[in-house]
């Protein structure tokens, strides 16, 4: 059973790997030649009704499928290991593949209607991965997941039904011509909405760190390169539809939101992956943010570095929380680079291309995000958002490093850190060469010329100053107890505000929900267990009961009983007689 199961996840490894190489061979040749494939294949045609599938192959779409097959490949690798005492590992590496189908799908679909297949695919498939470990906990994540990205499928469906005016699906075909028509800036409003919530930009935030429910290399797939990356997709697709709306300046003040929001989070929050959700919720703010500044190329650059140091991370945070025991909370571990020395520097390199340390994969992309924002012609509150966001970064990463490596090791003392997994070391190591290497072979490779940003010398020294202070904060704090800083610094109700995402979580569940449970729940309590209950069911069973139990009495053979029923009879009898 077990060489079984080694054989499938090394099968479905190999394969995946092999298609990432195939699509990264087809880029180099696409992008070389500038060239763009569509194809369309006629499913039936009836009457005057074709069914067409459509698919379009671009440099574009070929890169992301190449970056969504190494990651799924080397996740299915690592999953060999990881969940090897999984009864149903054959069901949970078939999940991984319909998810990276869903994705695949959405990536080369220039019709919306495919599109809300794959669309519809992700969320479906994510419910199902999130309520893997079925327990309360996972249900509620899982419902709260589904529910979300619900509104998403329910707004593409929109755009579905509104595109009838034109006659074909192919949103492709009209983005530059018909931008002015209002059915267009109808759908491009939608299609805003709907990336807002698959990509959990506020007001939608709150299922993604709730989505940690899931197995760890889920959710290494979901947050780097799949479900949370499709929002930003859609957007750098329909880009040219949207970049002259007023909704997108709205994205813009959202999403720059959601970056701050997502960083300050990460500062009070202890578990290990909720943490680096956090910390995909600020990336993907920044994602946002600067596509809707008109920066899509930016955009879709920093999804793909992105895409490959979260992976990494979350692998490692995987490995940590196995060998510790199934324990997520930072505050037991403590000194691990002692013990787990591989897996650590795995740990640190991706934390460094987080932050944006100089040529690793995250500084090709973030500096020159932060760059553009400096060019720009921007007010100051975007401005301020940005900086202080990258800060942030720096802050919880560096705080991050100080419980894991640096603090003393507070788990029990006999216990045994090892770190001879090498499946799982294997799998990092491939993501470890990508997160140093992918950031320069990226940039030289999607931008045909350099880009030279001339700014002022404070100004380009803007970065390192927030990241240096946000470190040395990250450092002082961890050092301290946060909740003792926090009694110096603001109140109780202003730091849970701050560590609870803004209170969005409540919002989003108890909010939408307590009016509706406690009406129905009066409602149960007075008309179905009260009035209607009395008058029908439960009253006839009392009336029927008691009925019953005085027939009984006198069916209990006892003599006396049935001389005095007899006389009182015969005295009834009598009475009538006279009546008479």
């Amino acid at each position: 059973m077990y060489n079984k199961l080694n054989f499938i996840c090394f099968y479905y490894f190999f394969f995946l790997f092999f298609f990432s190489i195939v699509c990264f061979m087809f880029m180099i040749y696409f992008i070389i030649n500038d060239m763009v494939l569509f194809l369309e294949w006629e499913i039936i045609s009836l009457n005057s009704v074709n069914v067409v599938m459509s698919i379009l192959l671009d440099w574009m779409s070929l890169l992301f499928m190449m970056f969504v097959f190494l990651i799924s490949s080397v996740v299915i690798y690592y999953s060999k290991s990881y969940m090897s005492s999984e009864l149903n590992l054959t069901r949970f590496i078939y999940l991984v593949l319909l998810f990276v189908f869903s994705m695949v799908l959405l990536i080369i679909s220039p019709n919306m209607i495919s599109i809300l297949l794959g669309w519809d695919g992700l969320g479906l498939v994510s419910y199902c991965l999130v309520i893997y470990y079925q327990n309360l906990k996972s249900y509620n994540a899982g419902m709260l997941t589904a529910l979300s990205n619900r509104i998403g499928d329910v707004l593409i469906l929109m755009v579905i039904s509104w595109m009838l005016n034109y006659g074909s699906w192919n949103y492709i075909f009209y983005l530059n011509f018909m931008s002015n028509d209002f059915s267009m800036i109808f759908i491009g409003v939608m299609i805003i909405m709907a990336a807002m919530t698959k990509s959990a930009q506020i007001p939608f935030s709150s299922w993604l760190p709730a989505a940690m429910a899931a197995p760890t290399p889920v959710s290494a797939l979901v947050h780097s390169s799949t479900l949370v990356t499709a929002g930003v997709y859609l957007l750098i697709r329909f880009n040219m539809l949207l970049i002259d709306m007023f909704f997108f300046k709205i994205l813009l003040l959202l999403s720059i939101l959601t970056m701050f929001m997502a960083g300050i989070s990460a500062n009070y929050e202890f578990d290990l992956k909720k943490i680096i959700a956090l910390s995909t919720l600020s990336q993907l703010g920044l994602m946002m943010s600067i596509l809707s500044m008109g920066f899509p190329d930016l955009a879709f650059f920093h999804l793909l570095t992105h895409a490959m140091f979260k992976a990494l991370l979350f692998m490692c945070a995987g490995m940590v929380i196995h060998m510790m025991n199934d324990i997520q909370d930072i505050r037991y571990m403590g000194g691990i680079s002692l013990y787990i020395p591989l897996t650590s520097l795995c740990l640190n390199i991706s934390n460094m291309a987080l932050c944006g340390i100089p040529f690793l994969a995250g500084f090709y992309s973030k500096d020159l995000i932060l760059e553009m924002v400096s060019f720009s012609n921007l007010n100051m509150l975007v401005f301020f958002f940005y900086y202080i966001s990258t800060g942030l970064t720096m802050f919880y990463t560096f705080r991050l490093i100080m419980y894991m490596m640096i603090n003393d090791f507070n788990l029990m003392s006999v216990y045994n850190l090892y770190d001879e997994d090498y499946v799982m070391l294997k799998s990092m190591f491939t993501l470890l060469f990508m997160s140093v290497l992918s950031g320069s072979f990226l940039s030289w490779m999607i931008f045909s010329y350099p880009y030279m940003i001339y700014l002022p010398y404070n100004m380009k020294m803007m970065v390192i100053y927030v990241s240096l202070m946000g470190g040395i904060l990250g450092y002082l704090i961890s050092n301290m107890n946060m909740y003792s800083v926090n009694k110096f610094i603001c109140t109780y109700n202003l730091s849970s505000f701050l560590s609870l995402m803004w209170f969005m979580p409540n919002l989003s569940t108890y909010g939408v929900t307590y009016f509706f449970l406690n009406f129905s729940q009066k409602l149960s309590k007075n008309i179905d267990l009260g009035w209607s209950e009395m008058y029908s069911g439960q009253g006839m069973i009392n009336i029927l009961k008691n009925y019953s139990i005085f027939y009984s009495i006198f069916q209990m053979n006892n003599f006396k009983i049935y001389l005095f029923s007899f006389i009182l009879w015969v005295i009834i009898l009598l009475f009538m007689l006279l009546i008479l």
